[in-house]
């Protein structure tokens, strides 16, 4: 079975056991590593048997893939950040080059549910976003994952938290991205899968705070504390099991989507 997900230090940290032979038993995993856009994009091509997916993605392909309970990315105090060179008043954003790490991400989902009439946003990896606010390529970027840890060493301001305008929006947690199954494989199977990823996840857990080499070696040129920081913000309690409020979250998030 094909397994897509992302170099950052949460997805493999939290795929590392599913991937050792000595776990794999009826099934073998082909790992699939890919920036989450592109994981994204793969899913609309219905290309990866199980995949990470931003939750916004997700959103369109609930006909074609169905969550797990476990391996989300979703919380509190964890959303992508609006940041500049220097500040801008909350109503000259809808003016301003914005560079968004995706169309399909939930970072873009967030940031057009709170400015709608945006008309100038450009699509880049994440990792470049950073270094393109510094040239003034555009004059603000959307960051996301290890980002957040390092813009301000870079003299970066933020303008805004979009998690903490969801969160002060709806009162849920921040759904930013899950672990789903394609749908041809059934429910007893995606049930054998959850079981297996939450094992994983949990194996995980009980080695922290150590990093692992197979962390290490996909995030090389992050820094330890910025990995540790990295996977305590995104691997909670949600991860192992997204509960009732996990879900509730999502149950939002579909309402803002179908507005």
């Amino acid at each position: 079975m094909t397994l897509g997900f992302s170099p950052c230090p949460n997805d493999t940290f939290i795929f590392e056991r599913l991937l050792q032979k000595d776990f794999q038993q009826q099934f073998q995993f082909e790992p699939y590593i890919a920036d989450v856009e592109e994981l994204n994009k793969k899913a609309f091509q219905e290309e990866l048997d199980i995949t990470k997916l931003s939750f916004h993605t997700w959103l369109y392909l609930q006909d074609k893939y169905d969550l797990l309970n476990s391996g989300s990315a979703l919380g509190k105090g964890c959303g992508p950040l609006l940041i500049a060179k220097k500040k801008f008043n909350v109503d000259e954003i809808g003016n301003l080059r914005i560079a968004i790490p995706g169309k399909y991400t939930t970072a873009n989902f967030l940031l057009s549910a709170r400015f709608p009439n945006l008309k100038n946003k450009q699509e880049m990896i994440f990792s470049a976003i950073e270094n393109a606010v510094v040239n003034s390529d555009v004059d603000a970027g959307l960051i996301i994952h290890e980002n957040r840890f390092t813009y301000q060493q870079k003299g970066l301001v933020k303008l805004m938290d979009m998690g903490e305008w969801w969160e002060n929006e709806t009162r849920c947690a921040i759904p930013l991205g899950g672990i789903v199954i394609h749908k041809k494989f059934g429910s007893e199977m995606k049930k054998e899968i959850e079981a297996l990823l939450r094992q994983s996840i949990e194996w995980a857990n009980n080695r922290k705070p150590a990093i692992s080499d197979f962390v290490k070696s996909h995030s090389q040129t992050m820094h330890p504390d910025v990995m540790r920081q990295h996977i305590d913000l995104y691997v909670n309690e949600f991860t192992v099991d997204l509960g009732e409020a996990g879900w509730q979250a999502i149950e939002k998030m579909k309402s803002y989507f179908n507005h």
